[in-house]
């Protein structure tokens, strides 16, 4: 078996070098900062602790597949899983609210006729029932398998079932995005507007353009339910490392890669910071593309009629609050405040020249995980909110936006402000500084539709021997599709280009 050499300690690239260690091989893992796991890190601060990536996991079967196919030793021996119950909380503009059940569409059905009335969960369901035919649809092509060489049929295909909308004397009309679902099929209803648009808009994904194919990001939370991590996601990145290491994965902290080898048209290795050479029989880069480009100077990844390059533009704001007082008994784990002013945060986050939102949608996750507190009588709290990719902004923006997201926040944690020990905002600029992405971009899962626009890099590359694995590559963002590029990589190498993934 070869050597190979992988870029980055992402989520994705460790699930990868995991892969492909148990296939033989010798993998060493270059990371230029000083520890693994990527987006999931963690900050800590007089005894209270707190993810700096996601804070739930979706889809755990992506988790539970690594972990048997690289050994005997299961997911859930490795960290604590916790379904979430309810899965979430809504709080919408005009003061309503609602709580989802975790894994129960009927039981979601329930809850917004309950909380919303007016037919609003048979509405709801009857819309699921469609996104769950786009999923059966994309499922395969846009997640098990390699991306096709004639992507262009994803790219022009809707996978969702548009109901068709009859209007007298006039052509029947079928939603075509996101937007056009709520207005059409959602009967217009501004709180399942919101409920169906927070999902594209949680990813950076404009409402108005992301194609209806999204209909998939409610569906899969919906149907295959959130999960907590004890101890953090960080606890998870831990558990991956350690499975690398175990499977003889050597890693190289703070050894920055300042190009990618190339001989007689193939990758053959990388060139560390320090000048030092690793000689490889193929290269994995988990890296954004942009940092792909300095990687390998004057050679073309992508020719003109292949996938066309994501527009980056949306970063989180996270802002981390210590509380003093105990979490109440029944608190929900994840609550979303929907913005008083959705138009407006639309307009700011996707307009000509997109800015912080004045009114921003908030998550608030409030887990009650005892390792993210000194003791019982303090309660940590974070909040999140989708915002443009840094290109300047001043810190004292930043401190503003975060400071409005408090104060929406306080519809969620009553006494808020009262208390308060310290909060801790985390900007684009830091996502950046732990990702590389340019101004802190996070990559939006892969969808079908929409021109290919939201379609990422193959996996294989048009140098031989290169290969790409992560949230910027084929599947795209988010913790489940890193973890399936990481197969899709492994299967690629191991099988060779015939590889269609697992059956």
């Amino acid at each position: 078996m070869g050597r190979i050499v992988v870029i980055g300690a992402g989520m994705g690239a460790m699930a990868g070098a995991a892969r492909l260690a148990v296939a033989g091989h010798r993998v060493v893992v270059c990371e230029r900062r000083e520890t693994y796991g990527g987006a999931l890190g963690r900050f800590a601060r007089d005894g209270f602790g707190f993810d700096t990536g996601p804070g739930l996991l979706l889809l755990p079967a992506v988790q539970r597949d690594l972990f048997v196919k690289t050994g005997k030793e299961p997911l859930e021996r490795c960290v604590g899983l916790r379904q979430v119950e309810p899965a979430v909380r809504h709080l919408f503009a005009d003061g309503t609210g609602v709580s989802l059940p975790n894994s129960s569409r009927a039981g979601v059905r329930e809850a917004l006729d309950e909380g919303l009335g007016g037919g609003a969960g048979e509405r709801w369901a009857a819309f699921v029932n469609r996104a769950r035919d786009a999923w059966d649809r994309a499922r395969r092509p846009l997640l098990e398998e390699p991306l096709w060489p004639n992507w262009q049929v994803l790219a022009d295909r809707e996978p969702y079932p548009a109901e068709p909308v009859k209007r007298l004397w006039r052509r029947d009309r079928t939603a075509s995005t996101v937007r056009e679902i709520a207005e059409w099929e959602l009967a217009g209803e501004p709180r399942l507007r919101a409920l169906l648009e927070s999902h594209p808009l949680e990813w950076g994904l404009d409402p108005r353009t992301a194609p209806a194919a999204a209909a998939v990001l409610p569906y899969l939370e919906q149907t295959f339910g959130v999960w907590s991590v004890d101890g953090g996601m960080r606890a998870l990145a831990t558990a991956v490392y350690e499975r690398c290491r175990a499977r003889r994965v050597e890693f190289r902290f703070g050894a920055p890669v300042a190009r990618i080898v190339v001989a007689d048209g193939r990758a053959a290795g990388v060139e560390l910071g320090d000048g030092e050479v690793l000689e490889a029989d193929h290269v994995v880069a988990g890296v954004a593309p942009a940092v792909l480009d300095v990687l390998v100077p004057g050679t073309a990844l992508r020719a003109p009629d292949e996938v066309p390059a994501q527009r980056v533009g949306a970063s989180r704001l996270t802002v981390f609050l210590a509380l003093r007082g105990a979490r109440p008994e029944g608190t929900a784990h994840r609550t979303v405040v929907h913005s008083v002013d959705p138009d407006g945060e639309v307009e700011a986050l996707f307009g000509t020249v997109p800015t912080l939102p004045g009114h921003p949608t908030v998550q608030v996750l409030r887990t009650g995980d005892p390792a993210g507190v000194p003791d019982a009588e303090h309660e940590a709290v974070t909040l999140t909110a989708t915002v443009p990719a840094d290109g300047g902004t001043a810190t004292e923006a930043y401190e503003r936006a975060a400071g409005r997201m408090a104060e929406a926040a306080e519809r969620a944690v009553p006494g808020l402000a009262d208390r308060l020990l310290w909060r801790e905002v985390r900007t684009p600029v830091q996502v950046a500084a732990d990702t590389a992405a340019p101004g802190g971009a996070v990559p939006a899962p892969a969808l079908a539709a929409a021109g290919g626009r939201l379609l990422h890099q193959a996996n294989d590359t048009r140098v031989p021997g290169l290969f790409l694995v992560g949230g910027w590559s084929h599947p795209g963002g988010g913790l489940p599709h890193a973890g399936m590029s990481g197969a899709l990589v492994a299967g690629l190498i191991v099988e060779g280009p015939e590889f269609r993934g697992s059956q």
